[in-house]
């Protein structure tokens, strides 16, 4: 390992306010080399077992300090806690990327991105584990921003998985499932707007969206709608759009409300 190296991994040992000598700088070191680098060293086996120990924090994170929650609540949060989307916007918040090596094809590869980061966060809370082989160097660091997504989730109904939350919407009030439309819009690999989708309901146009695939597309999408049938929901709960005329024209309304 260079001088420049190792003064590296000491820089974000600081970001992360680990102990001095708590990691072996050989071990941070391969948690923050990317398969497309070596694939003979990697972080692979460190990310697999720091997928295992995220978990396990996560659930003990959330039994200590939300003993209130469901166990429904619980495995929801759970789920978000520990996604790819989550643990990228960690990973970005220290800047892993700086650190992190990788082949220059790897690097170009914007739409690879968020899941590198988020695989580069388990390796190295894989890492942490097994300096341990325990938690202790964990929870320290991952609670308070557990504790701090967890409060945000908690006052957004649909815990960022607004699919999910729109078609149990419609599937619980008006007994159908929405329906999404996508297209790629640009042939540009890694483009945030790539792919672009539309959410249908009731043959009523509720939202569009675009993303770097059509996932995301679909979710700021769903994202759209799902915060149309809540007003209308606010409005008359019992009433259902159900031209679609009227639907475009009311949204068009209101979306120049909000521009205004």
């Amino acid at each position: 390992m260079t001088v420049a190296r190792r003064q590296l991994l000491e820089t974000l040992m600081d970001q992360l306010e680990l102990p001095a000598g708590a990691v072996e700088f050989a071990l941070l070191d391969l948690a923050l080399t990317d398969i497309s680098s070596s694939a003979e060293m990697n972080n692979e086996k460190l990310e697999f077992l720091g997928d295992a120990a995220l978990r396990l924090a996560a659930g003990e994170f959330l039994m200590e300090t939300f003993p209130e929650m469901s166990l429904g609540e619980m495995s929801a949060v759970r789920s978000q806690l520990v996604s790819d989307r989550t643990l990228a916007t960690l990973a970005k918040r220290y800047n892993l990327g700086h650190y992190l090596v990788l082949s220059k094809s790897a690097a170009g590869d914007k739409a690879g991105e968020n899941s590198r980061l988020a695989d580069t966060v388990e390796a190295i809370l894989g890492a942490l584990y097994l300096s341990t082989s325990n938690l202790n160097l964990i929870h320290p660091w991952l609670d308070p921003h557990l504790e701090r997504i967890t409060k945000e989730l908690r006052s957004d109904p649909a815990r960022k998985n607004y699919k999910a939350a729109l078609q149990e919407i419609t599937q619980s009030r008006y007994k159908l499932l929405p329906i999404y439309k996508s297209e790629e819009i640009s042939q540009v690999h890694g483009d945030e707007e790539r792919f672009q989708a539309e959410v249908w309901f009731n043959d009523v146009r509720l939202g569009v969206g675009k993303g770097r695939s059509i996932k995301q597309a679909e979710q700021a999408a769903a994202e759209i709608a799902f915060g149309k049938l809540q007003e209308d929901a606010a409005g008359d709960r019992d009433t259902a759009p159900t031209n679609a005329a009227e639907s475009e024209e009311k949204v068009d309304q209101k979306a120049a409300a909000r521009a205004s």
